[in-house]
C-alpha cells in the first residue's frame, strides 16, 4: 500500500506528515515505529495524521504518534507543522484554523511571515491532571508553583509539573550544557509516580524574558524542541516569580516565544517543510522487521 508524506519540522522537532483525508490511512504502532526509524525507515521525532473531524466545531482533527507507536494527546511544534501542511496542500485555505486533539480544540494561525502562532489550551498543575501519584513525597512552594522531590539514585531531584495537554516535569539547572539530560530524562520520564509516563524539561534562566531548554519527551528520547515542553517550562519559571511574558525559548533546534496571562497560553514559532514522496508501508514494515531481526 503506497502512502504519500511529508517530513517537515519544527525548530528541528521532524514529523512524517500524512494526509488521511484524501487517502485512507490506518496507523498502527507497528507502522508509526517503521515511518520513524532513522535507519531503516524515514526518520521522525512524531508521526502526525491529518484526518476529517469527529467535532462538528473543528476543521479537522490532528492526531499524534511518537517514534515508538504510542499515540499522545498534543505536540506544539506538530501543531504548527500540521497548519503549514494543511495550507501547502491545499485542503483548507481557512486562517486560523481549528484542530481537534485528543483533549479538545485548538486554534492555530499562519502569518505572512512564515511565522505559526498556536493557542495552546488548558494548562493544569495538580498531580491528579498529570495522572502523577505525589503521595507522601515532599514538596516546597516556589513563588505560586509548587515543586516536588523525587530520588532518582544519584540525588533527590526537585521539579515543577503542568499539563500542557500532555504531562511534563520541569528541573532547573545551572549549566544546561553539561547537565546529565540523557540520564535523569529517561529516569524520570518512567518513573513509577508518573503512570502515563511524562515529558521532561531541562530549563536554564537566562533572562527574565530568556530560557534555554533541553526535552526528554515521552516515547521519543531527547529532541531539538519541544512545544509543549517549551511552554510549560515558561509557565514554570513565571508561576515561579522568575520569568515574566513572553518568554524566548531557546530550544536546540530554534527559537520559539511563549506568551502566558495566567489563563490564555500562546506559542510562536516556524514550521518547515523538508520534502515529500511516497513508501510502500508494508513493505517498509516487513524490511524494518527483518533487519532489526
Amino acid at each position: 500500500m503506497l502512502w504519500n508524506f511529508t517530513k517537515m519540522h519544527g525548530a528541528g522537532n521532524d514529523f512524517v506528515v500524512l494526509d488521511g483525508v484524501r487517502q485512507p490511512i490506518t496507523l498502527t504502532p507497528q507502522r508509526a515505529q517503521a515511518l520513524a526509524d532513522r535507519h531503516f525507515g524515514i526518520g521522525a521525532d512524531q508521526i502526525l495524521l491529518v484526518e476529517d473531524p469527529l467535532d462538528p466545531a473543528a476543521d479537522f482533527r490532528y492526531r499524534i504518534f511518537n517514534a515508538d507507536g504510542s499515540e499522545v494527546e498534543h505536540c506544539g511544534n506538530g501543531a504548527r507543522c500540521f497548519v503549514r501542511f494543511v495550507h501547502e496542500h491545499g485542503l483548507s485555505r481557512r486562517n486560523p484554523l481549528r484542530a481537534e486533539i485528543a483533549t479538545g480544540l485548538i486554534v492555530l494561525h499562519e502569518s505572512p511571515d512564515g511565522q505559526v502562532a498556536v493557542d495552546m489550551g488548558s494548562t493544569g498543575f495538580t498531580p491528579q491532571q498529570l495522572d502523577f501519584d505525589a503521595d507522601n513525597l515532599a514538596t516546597r512552594p516556589v513563588g505560586q508553583d509548587t515543586q516536588y522531590a523525587l530520588d532518582l539514585g544519584d540525588d533527590t531531584h526537585w521539579f515543577s509539573i503542568a499539563a500542557i495537554s500532555n504531562p511534563h516535569a520541569v528541573l532547573q539547572v545551572e549549566q544546561l550544557d553539561d547537565y546529565p539530560v540523557n540520564r535523569i530524562g529517561p529516569a524520570l520520564e518512567r518513573h513509577p509516580r508518573f503512570r502515563q509516563r511524562v515529558n521532561v524539561g531541562f530549563m536554564q534562566i537566562m533572562t527574565r524574558h530568556a530560557i534555554r531548554l533541553r526535552v526528554y519527551e515521552r516515547g521519543a528520547g531527547e529532541t531539538l524542541a519541544c512545544g509543549t515542553g517549551a511552554c510549560a517550562a515558561a509557565i514554570a519559571g513565571i508561576r515561579q516569580g522568575l520569568l515574566d511574558s513572553p518568554v524566548q525559548v531557546q530550544t536546540r533546534g530554534g527559537l520559539l516565544q511563549i506568551s502566558w496571562d495566567g489563563q490564555s497560553l500562546r506559542m510562536q514559532g516556524p514550521a518547515t517543510t523538508v520534502f515529500q514522496g511516497q513508501v510502500d508501508i508494508d513493505a517498509l514494515v516487513a524490511h524494518t522487521l527483518e533487519n532489526k531481526g
